[in-house]
C-alpha cells in the first residue's frame, strides 16, 4: 500500500524505478490527499490536477522507454511567486489576480528537465512579506500539527503541503527566514542555499539582494536530491556564481565526529521559549556525544540585524514592486482619471496592508534627506554583520541555533502586532544579510506536540559541510 503522506523523494524514486507504482498512481494519491485535506489546511491556492496527471503520464512513458531522469515522476508543489508556464503566479496578491505565467523560472526549467511533476501553487504571505501566511489576499493556511496555529511564513503553504502529506516535496523562497521558519513550525526540513547558489530568474522579487529559492522536504537526503538540480550558474541571473556544483548526497557522509560546531552566544538569549531552548541545547549535547567539538562564538552585531533587514528589504521591495502599476498586467482600476490616478488606485486596490506598510517604509528610507541616515547606514552595518560571521567561521565549521524564539503561535496572535512578528525573525535574518546557507531540521516537540526546529548555518557556498552536519544530526534522530 502506497503511503504518499510520508513518501520521501528518495522513496518515490526507488518505487518508481522498481515499478512498485507509477508516477500516475503516485500523483493521483497525492491529489487525493489534497482533495481530502486541503479544505482545512489551505496549503494550495490552485491545484493543476489535469496538468499534473498529464506530466505524470509523460514521465511514465519516458521511463518505459528507458529514461531515468533524476526526479522523473516525482510530484512537487511550487510557492506562488515562482513562474511556471501556463500556471497562475499571483504572489498571493489581488494585484496579480488573473495573471498566467508565459514562461518557466530557471529553477522550474531545471526541475522540469529532471522529470519533476508540478502539482500547483502553494499559499504564501503576499509578495513573501510576512512570517505566518496570514497576509495572503486569498486564504489563511493552517498548521497540519494544530489547525488553530499558523504554519509560519512566508512559505507556509509549501511547509504545510509537505508536512500535511499534500506534496512529496515543495519549493519555497527565503528572504529573511521564509523557508527555515515555516519548516520549523511544521516539522519538515527546509534549506536556504547560499546567496548566488540558485538562480532567481523568474522568481518574483521581494528583496533582490536577500532572496533565495530552496527545497522543503521530509529528509536531508531529499533536500540534496532537489539541490543537485536547482544549483548552478545561470546567465539570466548575474548574481549566480560560477562555482562547481558538488555532489550533495556524497557530502552527507562523514558524520558529526570531528566537526566544530559554534554556538553564538547572542542566539542563546532570554525571551526564547524554554521548551525551544531546551530542545536545541539537547540537540547540541547529542552532537557533542557523537564526537562533534562544541565552541562558543560571538556575533556582536546580531542585535542590529532585524533593524538592518527591515530597512534594506523594504527599500528593495519599494523599488521592485513599483512595476505593479496597472499598466501592463495584473489589477487595473476602472476608469481612472489620468495616469496618477491609474497608478494610485490600482495599487491601493491591489496591495494588502502589510505590503503597503513595507512599500511606504522602503520609500521613506530611500527618500531624499533620509537615504544616508537609514539605507546607507544599514548597508554599513550589514558589512559588520557579514564580518562577524566570517570571524566565527574561522573558529568553527557550522553554527547551531534555534530557528525561531517560539513554536507555532495561534492564528491571529501576532497579526495585529507587526513589530512582534518582525522580532520573531531575529535568528533567521542575519543569514540572509550575510549570504549564508542554512538548514532548519526537526529537533523535538513541545509538550503540546508542536514541532521545534534546529538551525544549522554554514559559510557562503559551504553546502557540502552543511549537508554533512545536517545528515549527521538527522541520523541521531532515528
Amino acid at each position: 500500500m502506497m503511503d504518499s503522506a510520508s513518501m520521501t523523494v528518495a522513496g518515490a524514486l526507488e518505487g518508481l524505478r522498481n515499478k512498485r507504482f507509477s508516477s500516475v498512481e503516485l500523483t493521483r494519491s497525492v491529489l487525493d490527499a489534497i482533495a481530502a485535506k486541503d479544505g482545512e489546511l489551505n496549503a494550495y491556492l490552485t491545484v493543476d490536477a489535469e496538468g499534473a496527471l498529464r506530466q505524470a503520464e509523460a514521465a511514465d512513458a519516458a521511463r518505459a522507454n528507458g529514461a531515468d531522469a533524476p526526479l522523473l515522476g516525482v510530484p512537487i508543489a511550487v510557492k506562488d511567486l515562482i513562474n511556471v508556464a501556463g500556471q497562475p503566479c499571483t504572489c498571493a496578491s489581488k494585484i496579480l489576480q488573473g495573471y498566467v505565467s508565459p514562461y518557466d523560472a530557471t529553477v522550474i526549467a531545471r526541475l522540469r528537465a529532471a522529470g519533476a511533476v508540478f502539482l500547483g501553487r502553494t499559499n504564501m504571505d503576499e509578495f513573501a512579506m510576512g512570517s505566518s501566511t496570514e497576509n495572503s489576499a486569498f486564504k489563511v493556511t493552517r498548521n497540519p500539527h494544530d489547525t488553530t496555529r499558523v504554519p509560519g511564513g512566508s512559505s507556509g503553504g509549501s511547509a504545510a503541503a509537505v508536512a500535511g502529506g499534500e506534496a512529496v516535496a515543495a519549493l519555497g523562497t527565503d528572504t529573511g527566514g521564509s523557508i527555515r521558519q515555516p519548516a520549523s513550525f511544521c516539522g519538515c526540513v527546509g534549506l536556504k542555499p547560499s546567496y548566488g547558489r540558485v538562480s532567481r530568474y523568474g522568481v518574483t522579487a521581494y528583496a533582490s539582494s536577500l532572496d533565495q529559492v530552496g527545497p522543503m522536504t521530509r529528509t536531508v537526503e531529499d533536500a540534496a536530491l532537489l539541490m543537485q538540480e536547482l544549483a548552478g550558474v545561470d546567465p539570466h541571473d548575474g548574481t549566480t556564481q560560477e562555482i562547481p556544483v558538488p555532489d550533495y548526497r556524497k557530502a552527507m557522509r562523514g558524520g558529526l565526529k570531528g566537526l566544530k560546531i559554534g554556538l553564538p552566544k547572542e542566539y542563546y538569549i532570554e525571551g526564547t521559549d524554554p521548551e525551544v531552548m531546551r530542545a536545541v541545547r539537547e540537540s547540541v549535547d547529542r552532537c557533542a556525544a557523537a564526537g562533534a567539538e562544541i565552541v562558543e562564538v560571538s556575533l556582536p552585531h546580531t542585535e542590529y540585524a532585524v533593524g538592518v533587514y527591515y530597512i534594506l528589504a523594504t527599500a528593495e521591495a519599494s523599488a521592485n514592486l513599483a512595476r505593479f502599476d496597472g499598466v501592463r498586467y495584473g489589477h487595473r482600476t476602472e476608469k481612472p482619471e489620468g495616469v496618477f490616478e491609474l497608478y494610485a488606485k490600482s495599487r491601493a486596490e491591489g496591495f494588502g496592508l502589510e505590503v503597503k506598510r513595507r512599500i511606504i517604509l522602503g520609500t521613506y528610507v530611500l527618500s531624499s534627506g533620509y537615504y544616508d541616515a537609514y539605507y546607507g547606514r544599514a548597508q554599513k552595518v550589514r558589512t559588520l554583520i557579514r564580518g562577524d560571521f566570517e570571524k566565527a567561521f574561522g573558529q568553527c565549521d557550522v553554527l547551531m541555533t534555534p530557528v525561531a524564539p517560539t513554536a507555532a503561535y495561534r492564528i491571529g496572535e501576532a497579526s495585529d502586532d507587526p513589530l512582534k512578528m518582525y522580532l520573531g525573525d531575529i535568528f533567521t535574518v542575519p543569514a540572509n544579510l550575510a549570504g549564508l546557507c542554512g538548514f532548519s531540521l526537526p529537533c523535538g516537540k513541545t509538550a503540546g506536540g508542536l514541532p521545534i526546529g534546529l538551525q544549522i548555518l554554514g559559510a557562503p557556498f559551504s553546502e557540502p559541510t552543511l549537508f554533512r552536519a545536517a545528515a549527521g544530526f538527522e541520523d541521531l534522530q532515528r
